[in-house]
């Protein structure tokens, strides 16, 4: 195509289409977006190659409608589907647009994301400038604004979760340099040795494990020799295994699937080895060659790639018959250990790998360590271990101090510590939030504890991290396992509660202030107790759950009008304050005084009138300004008050600001309250108290109409006077309740009888149905006895055989299943077979004893005892 000439678009059956030197240009920038590589060597465009996996992250398409990725745009253009450059262009605007809509700002998605924008733009700046195609087409559509940063909170990544690549960096080790000389490796990270040290000098990091330690047996140990030798072989374009890394993406090589039936990759052997599929070494090299062969099968003779293949096979072969020559005790590891693949027979139960347990927890024996089991293995000694993944309770964690928990919430941490056999304590079962509420594992034994887990721990930051997918947080043996589930009628509620250790945080904490540290303990075990703090919620913490809004209050009802005695004055309403709830309480630290000179008296007769008191708490009651809160005067202030000393103001219950108590309740006076039948006692004299600011406010005058301590503090008290029947002269003995309350105590009274008649009519009644029920079922089961016997064989039998089937394809893989089972059944025949031969022995041995005795019965030779004892 010439310089200056815009290309005219093809038709197609009447459709529009672009031309196949547009295509060739379209491919041209794939391909340089491909090749691009930053300063520092990062390829920006890895992430966009391939769609978002919806299995590993459903979320993503709740958020975005369109998704769009590198290996579309390539299935398009190879399938010449681009009826323009428009397409084209806003194909690459999505891949943008949609990183930018789904990741946070500070995400390396979302950066990577402008980067690729910018080299297409800069690429279609080019074409423009050669007048390929118009700067109208080439400019980005507009696809909508970038969300907030907290409209789609993604939580962060998880640090547990990336185990594959962490084992895979172990595997691009270079031994050797070509010189044969020092040891040098590809990544950044420090070796084990280094890290142990590290971890051995710093007593916080020490406590600290990655992940659970290498315990392979000599076969996984010879696999993994030849993988880490077909790695070093190098080429004109870096390492020859490189292009056998990965399988060829299906939408962009869709005639490779068609011609190759059975593919293989070096990451599908990684990822094998390390689920424990292969049950042998010729089982690994027989997948060895099959991912060669398929290379030397699809490629020409004279490519690159199909001489690769035929030199890395040769190679394979060459380390996998030096590896075989190599003896077991070669394969030990450093530590000694010996691995136990099959489990450990502990106390009469079988633990394996994938069983969650209870380990002793050193710190608080009441609270032992839910974990799950990682390796399991046999120290020169004899002594049997385990290596398990703890599973902190949230009283173990540092959190903000409104953070809230599951009901039996665990969280997952990545801590991997070995424990002796004997420190199992039991089962136990820890499950994911989205199925915990569902119902419960089936055959699982009703005493166990049934954890459940939602978040990782990050015991470096103090953060908890949301779980995306379960099984990235269990063993990779277990990864593809399922258990079988009861399901709940109705599902359970799931709700949260405070943090335990709230109680922690101190009022002098605030946001400025370092992030404290949990109280460490026993070498082996979690903390002893974690840590609160005030600092600013993370933005991609959930704010806590709204509180549970206190029920209404209830009605008042109006206490009767009171016979004033001959000392006091007229009746005194009382201040327009807010009642006390012992809900709403606030407590606050006790203030102490000295003890009273003097007793308390009953009020003084008082010459003013009700109106100018009155008036006085109108005008104070209009201020907008919010009544100070009473405090509960201490116990050792005054001495327990009597029936003349609570003749003071009773305090009004209506809903509003609480009143803030100090210290325990006053013992109540005996009264005939007390004498009464009731289901509890009733409640105690409460004596209160204003703060001193807020009582010094109060004029003179009108505290000396009620009661006061020998500080001049007026008293108010939590239930009204009582009345004594011994006291006739008692002025207070028309005190009492309104007929209303008691009419509404009587009913109900009458309505708490009524409840509990009819529960116990209908307890009654489901206890007899329930017996009548067994009766029925005793009768049936006596009366169909043999069939019952069958159906129990019948059911045994197969429960066996679906468990023998389960082993067998644990043990063996679906590949080496029936293999497995062949010779699990010529065993079986085989020691039936020699069964049957020692019965027959026994049998004929029997009968020429039984033979050679009749024959000398016959003859006159009989055994018979002397008298000496002797026999001939």
């Amino acid at each position: 195509m010439s310089q200056g000439t815009t290309p005219v678009p093809s038709t197609e059956g009447g459709v529009e289409s672009v031309s196949d030197a547009e295509l060739d240009q379209m491919q041209s920038i794939l391909d340089y977006v491909y090749d691009y590589r930053n300063a520092d060597g990062h390829d920006p465009s890895k992430v966009f190659h391939r769609k978002v996996n919806k299995r590993a992250l459903p979320h993503y398409y709740e958020v975005i409608k369109e998704p769009m990725a590198m290996s579309a745009i390539k299935a398009k253009i190879n399938s010449k589907e681009y009826r323009s450059w428009t397409e084209f262009v806003r194909d690459w605007a999505l891949v943008s647009h949609n990183a930018q809509v789904f990741n946070r700002a500070d995400a390396g998605a979302y950066k990577d994301a402008v980067v690729v924008r910018e080299i297409v733009e800069a690429e279609l700046k080019k074409l423009v400038d050669l007048k390929v195609i118009s700067e109208e087409v080439s400019t980005f559509p507009f696809l909508g604004d970038i969300p907030p940063q907290d409209e789609f909170p993604i939580e962060e990544e998880d640090d547990d979760e990336d185990e594959d690549d962490e084992e895979d960096d172990e595997m691009d080790v270079d031994d050797s340099d070509e010189d044969g000389g020092k040891r040098k490796r590809k990544r950044g990270r420090p070796s084990k040795r280094d890290r142990d040290l590290d971890r051995d000098n710093d007593p916080e990091t020490r406590k600290k494990r990655g992940r659970p330690p290498k315990v392979l047996t000599p076969n996984e140990a010879r696999i993994q020799a030849v993988l880490k030798g077909i790695r070093k072989p190098k080429g004109a374009g870096g390492l020859k295994i490189s292009t056998f890394e990965r399988l060829p993406d299906k939408a962009a090589m869709p005639e490779y699937y068609a011609e190759i039936q059975n593919p293989m990759a070096f990451d599908v052997l990684k990822r094998k080895l390390k689920r424990k599929k292969y049950q042998s070494f010729d089982q690994f090299m027989k997948d060895v060659d099959l991912m060669f062969d398929n290379a030397i099968h699809y490629n020409l003779d004279e490519s690159q790639i199909y001489k690769d293949a035929v030199e890395l096979k040769a190679e394979a072969h060459r380390l996998a018959d030096e590896e075989r020559t190599k003896p077991d005790t070669e394969y030990v590891m450093d530590e000694g250990r010996i691995p136990l693949p099959t489990g450990i027979l502990y106390n009469g139960e079988h633990f394996k790998v994938g069983d969650w347990v209870h380990v002793t927890n050193a710190n608080d024996l009441t609270k032992p360590i839910p974990c799950q089991i990682y390796r399991t293995w046999q120290d020169p000694q004899g002594g049997q271990w385990i290596n398990v993944c703890w599973y902190y309770r949230p009283e173990q964690t540092v959190h903000r101090f409104d953070k809230h928990f599951l009901e039996n919430e665990v969280v997952k941490t990545g801590q991997y510590r070995d424990h002796r056999v004997d420190e199992i304590m039991g089962r136990c079962f820890i499950m994911f939030t989205t199925r915990y509420y569902k119902g419960r594992p089936r055959r699982l034994p009703a005493d166990i504890d049934i954890y459940v887990c939602e978040a990782r721990y990050n015991e470096e930051k103090f953060k908890f991290n949301k779980i995306k997918t379960w099984a990235s947080c269990l063993p990779d043996e277990v990864r593809d396992r399922d258990y079988e589930m009861d399901l709940f009628d109705v599902p359970r509620k799931m709700r949260k509660l405070p943090s335990p250790i709230a109680y922690l945080l101190k009022d002098s904490d605030k946001e400025t202030d370092d992030m404290p540290k949990p109280e460490w303990g026993a070498e082996n075990a979690p903390p002893k107790i974690g840590a609160v703090h005030r600092l600013p919620r993370d933005p991609r913490d959930s704010p806590p759950p709204e509180p549970t809004p206190s029920p209404p209050p209830q009605p008042i009802v109006a206490p009767p009008q009171a016979r004033q005695p001959s000392h006091m004055s007229p009746s005194i309403p009382a201040p327009n304050m807010q009642a006390y709830s012992p809900m709403q309480a606030q407590m606050t630290p006790m203030q102490t005084a000295p003890a009273p000179t003097r007793p308390m008296q009953p009020l003084a007769r008082s010459s003013h009138t009700p109106a100018p008191a009155q008036q006085y708490m109108q005008q104070h009651s209009a201020s907008p300004a919010p009544m100070p809160s009473l405090h509960r005067a201490g116990s050792n202030q005054f001495a327990p008050a009597t029936p003349q000393q609570m003749t003071g103001l009773p305090l009004p219950r209506t809903a509003g600001q609480g009143f803030q108590s100090q210290a325990p309740a006053i013992p109540p006076a005996p009264s005939a309250l007390q004498s009464r039948t009731s289901y509890r006692d009733p409640a105690p004299v409460e004596v209160w108290t204003l703060p001193d600011a807020a009582n010094a406010s109060i004029p003179p005058e009108l505290r000396n109409m009620y009661q006061t301590d020998d500080q001049g503090r007026m008293l108010f008290f939590s239930t009204p006077p009582v009345q004594l029947a011994d006291e006739p002269n008692d002025p207070n003995k028309n005190l009492g309740h309104s007929l209303a309350y008691m009419a509404e105590k009587s009913r109900r009274t009458q309505e708490i009888v009524a409840r509990r008649r009819a529960y116990m009519e209908k307890k009654a009644e489901l206890a007899a149905s329930r017996k009548r029920q067994r009766d029925i079922e005793d009768e049936m089961r006596n009366a169909d006895h043999a069939t019952q016997m069958a159906r129990a064989l019948d059911l045994y039998n197969a429960h066996m055989t679906r468990n023998i089937n389960l082993e067998l394809y644990a043990m063996y893989g679906k590949e080496g299943y029936k293999e497995g089972l062949e010779a699990l059944l010529d065993r079986v025949e085989e020691t039936q077979k020699l069964e049957i031969q020692r019965k027959a022995q026994m049998e004929k041995n029997a009968a020429e004893r039984a033979a050679e005795e009749v024959s000398l019965k016959s003859n006159g030779v009989l055994f018979d005892k002397v008298e000496d004892g002797s026999s001939y």
